[in-house]
């Protein structure tokens, strides 16, 4: 099985595992949110077969329940940057000039800050002075993957500007010019395709790390707040007793693991069929 096989097969396994929580939720008669304090932090048994957290709840709920915001979050915020830096790094190339250099010192003053330190400061404003519902799971939700866009479109900006300059400056698209081709159609039809392969591999590399930085805000406890479970938020709770209970730390830090290390393969293998 190749790299972007097995990455694609950890991806889709994840995502349905996400999808299925409810379907399970029903289906064993427990909720993933109620707590059962004569279960603090049980071993893994047939009740539970991935053990209970702090407050009795069902870890492999909470973990299933995690992955709909964690990936939730990841994918949209990837798919977002990707979108914006796309048609930032197109416009830069075909325009030149003045709005090139705009747009690149724009991406290059971002870069130049520290993103860690600038994302925990914006995550840490209270949702209620920007006029939304403090504490709602979609307003978390919204304000984390805004947050990673402001910071993930800048990649994405400079390989597509860097890969458009050297497509627009190709014999083809010279043919294609003189041929009366308008400047619509030359981005559109041989342009846009040849960005394709290298906006998917930064895309990829991107969803890990919006898993990782929404991971590390909610476990900061900036991100999804609880009692939505997300795995950084499932991290924070069982690191007051990761030496009594290790598994209820175990299990979040493994789906992050397995979900990084899925869209580093599926990167990987996007870079070898180019």
């Amino acid at each position: 099985m190749t790299r972007l096989r097995l990455g694609l097969a950890l991806l889709a396994l994840l995502a349905l595992a996400a999808i299925a929580a409810p379907l399970l939720e029903g289906w064993t008669g427990r909720d993933a949110f109620a707590p059962d304090l004569f279960a603090r932090y049980a071993p893994p048994s047939a009740e539970y077969p991935l053990g209970a957290d702090e407050l009795g709840r069902d870890l492999l709920l909470r973990l299933l329940h995690g992955a709909r915001v964690s990936l939730g979050v990841g994918v949209a915020a990837a798919l977002a940057a990707a979108l914006l830096g796309t048609a930032i790094g197109l416009l830069a190339a075909w325009r030149g000039g003045w709005v090139d250099a705009a747009l690149m010192r724009l991406a290059d003053g971002l870069l130049a800050l520290p993103a860690l330190p600038i994302l925990v400061l914006l995550a840490a404003v209270d949702p209620a002075a920007l006029g939304l519902p403090r504490g709602a799971l979609a307003t978390d939700m919204l304000r984390i993957t805004g947050i990673l866009v402001l910071f993930g479109w800048v990649g994405v900006a400079r390989l597509a500007r860097a890969t458009a300059i050297t497509l627009l400056a190709s014999d083809y698209v010279r043919a294609a010019r003189a041929l009366g081709v308008t400047e619509a159609g030359v981005l559109w039809r041989h342009v846009l395709p040849g960005l394709a392969a290298p906006v998917a591999v930064a895309s990829a590399l991107a969803v890990a790390g919006a898993i990782l930085a929404e991971s590390v805000l909610s476990f900061l406890g900036l991100g999804i707040q609880p009692p939505v479970p997300s795995w950084g938020n499932m991290l924070a709770n069982a690191q007051e007793a990761v030496f009594a209970a290790p598994l209820a730390a175990v299990w979040p830090g493994l789906a992050i693991l397995l979900a990084v290390a899925a869209c580093a393969l599926v990167a990987d293998g996007v870079a070898r069929r180019r």
